[in-house]
Parts: C-alpha cells; sequence; structure tokens
C-alpha cells in the first residue's frame, strides 16, 4: 500500500493505543501525530470534516466537553465555530482519527477504533 496512514491522538489514551497496536501487528506503516504537542490546524480540521460529521468527530463524554461553558457548548454545533474550539482544545477530538491519504488527495477519515472497523478500512483499500 502506498498510501500514507496517520494516527491523529494522544499517546497516553487506551483507544489509540489500541488501534497503533492494531497496525502494528497488521504490519502497516503509519505516522503517530500527538495532537497535544504538535497541535492541530485548521486545514487538517476542515478536510476531516468532509468525511466525518462533527457529532462524531467531537468527543462529547469527556473531561474537557464537561469542562466547557455551556455557550461554548452551543457554539460547537456551528461548524466554524466548532472548529475553532478544537483548535484550542484539541481534546475535543474523539480519538483516534486515522487518516489516509493516497498521492494526491486524502483518501480516508474514520473516528475511534475498533479492530472490526480497522479490518474493514483496510480490506477496502487493498
Amino acid at each position: 500500500m502506498s498510501d500514507k496512514i496517520t494516527v491523529f491522538g494522544i499517546p497516553n489514551c487506551d483507544t489509540v493505543k489500541k488501534s497503533r497496536v492494531w497496525l502494528q501487528e497488521q504490519g502497516l506503516d503509519f505516522d503517530f501525530h500527538d495532537f497535544k504537542k504538535q497541535g492541530l490546524d485548521q486545514a487538517t480540521v476542515e478536510n476531516w470534516l468532509q468525511h466525518v460529521p462533527l457529532e462524531i468527530l467531537i468527543n462529547r463524554k469527556g473531561t474537557t466537553w464537561r469542562a466547557l461553558s455551556d455557550e461554548q457548548k452551543a457554539s460547537a454545533a456551528e461548524s466554524s465555530s466548532a472548529i475553532s474550539l478544537i483548535l484550542n482544545n484539541p481534546s475535543l477530538v474523539k480519538r483516534p482519527v486515522l487518516q489516509i491519504n493516497g498521492t494526491n488527495n486524502l483518501k480516508h477519515v474514520s473516528v475511534g477504533f475498533s479492530a472490526n472497523q480497522f479490518q474493514t478500512i483496510f480490506e477496502q483499500k487493498k
């Protein structure tokens, strides 16, 4: 596979750890992007939102979400303000985000991890 695989998340997240182990066990080369340390940019989040609905991308069950004001939570319903909220609080992103880039385009984005989900994704990419 000549596609570039990137896993976005934070290293101590259990779900991110499971996804990285799964990819390693399959012998797939991938990059890990720690978005707490390396950050996120607007273009990346906008690209994700072309593939994944905002309701799925934002983790509304985590402590970061619960710590937001009601006004901030309300702003998450609107795409442009939600992107700003995500850029200022990367931990709002449900993890991991799996991104697969082809030679000239973004081919796939998915959020979360299950072995069955990843198996299906990579079977389709063959």
